[in-house]
């Protein structure tokens, strides 16, 4: 017997419905946002390492954006007889490709900047003529690193209590991101005065920040999805500790006077939960009713479980 509703479309309570919506509109600002910033740090970039890195991380930022905005198009796509447990994995194989291509490009700007540093390459800033008038490249890389961090730092904030609301991890990740965005800019600038004070090192040294930034924010993205990937048990939204939600749902299963034992099985699907649990009857009277109280007690404790099934057994030894 199981309570399940992988035949059925999965609706979001209106709450957080309102609170998806939210989400997409913020999400399409950030992507209008960095193809902007992407333009004018790639007008502004010249030989500098650190603009090439920032250069290189708005660019990738482009991932974790699209990856949302992906997902919430496909979790409005109903199951079928092909895809009987609906298309919300889709965003966490877009988003895994994406924690790749994060991870393996900030190694190669890590690396680059370091060899630079090594060969003690000295970057030069050339002038340029804006309006008749020899202007230095650096005070317009400056600019637009000034442009560059605000969009991100305003936007990263307004995500994070969607995120912890919708208990979105992939938006959580590109919150994260964000913020790793406005620091960079800020290493970026930092970099650029450097070498207009004759620290020729700063520019590598920078880039070498950002893409630390870049590596960390990769690395914890690829680690996220795959774990998901293989069905680690429910954690928190910065996927730092175990989701209460596991210990609830025992003990709910747990204190139904008509189960001698049990054991509870959870997984996340995106944002939402799956699982099941195996009840070894103490009282078979009257099981089928039982079972589908017991299923619908556990699917009130959260709105995020969605495909919940209750297996009567006679041991727990093989389950």
């Amino acid at each position: 017997m199981s309570e399940n509703k992988t035949s059925n479309e999965y609706n979001l309570p209106d709450d957080k419905a309102e609170t998806l919506e939210r989400a997409r509109r913020l999400e399409y600002w950030s992507l209008f946002f960095l193809l902007t910033i992407i333009v004018v740090l790639g007008l502004t970039m010249g030989a500098s390492q650190a603009m090439k890195a920032m250069w290189t991380e708005d660019f990738l930022s482009l991932v974790p954006t699209s990856s949302v905005l992906i997902g919430i198009y496909f979790r409005r796509k109903r199951p079928n007889e092909k895809f009987p447990y609906g298309y919300r994995r889709a965003v966490q194989i877009c988003f895994l490709a994406g924690a790749v291509a994060v991870f393996g490009f900030g190694l190669y700007i890590l690396i680059d900047s370091v060899i630079k540093l090594i060969m003690a390459h000295h970057p030069t800033i050339q002038t340029i003529e804006l309006f008749g008038t020899r202007v230095w490249l650096g005070w317009l890389m400056i600019a637009a690193l000034v442009y560059s961090i605000f969009p991100p730092l305003i936007l990263g904030r307004m995500k994070l209590p969607l995120a912890q609301e919708l208990h979105d991890k992939a938006l959580q990740t590109d919150a994260t991101i964000d913020k790793g965005d406005w620091l960079a800019g800020i290493a970026g600038i930092v970099g650029i005065l450097g070498i207009a004070y004759g620290y020729w090192w700063a520019d590598a040294v920078a880039g070498a920040i950002i893409s630390v930034e870049i590596v960390k924010d990769g690395f914890g993205a690829l680690k996220n999805s795959v774990q998901q990937l293989m069905n680690m048990r429910p954690t928190d939204v910065e996927n730092k500790e175990k989701d209460p939600i596991y210990d609830r749902v025992q003990e709910t299963i747990g204190n139904l006077e008509w189960v001698k034992d049990s054991r509870v099985r959870l997984r996340e699907d995106g944002d939402v939960i799956a699982g099941e649990a195996f009840v070894v009857p103490a009282d078979e009277r009257d099981l089928m009713e039982k079972l589908g109280e017991a299923g619908e007690s556990v699917k009130a404790l959260d709105w995020r479980i969605y495909d919940f099934n209750i297996v009567p057994v006679a041991s727990l030894d093989n389950n």
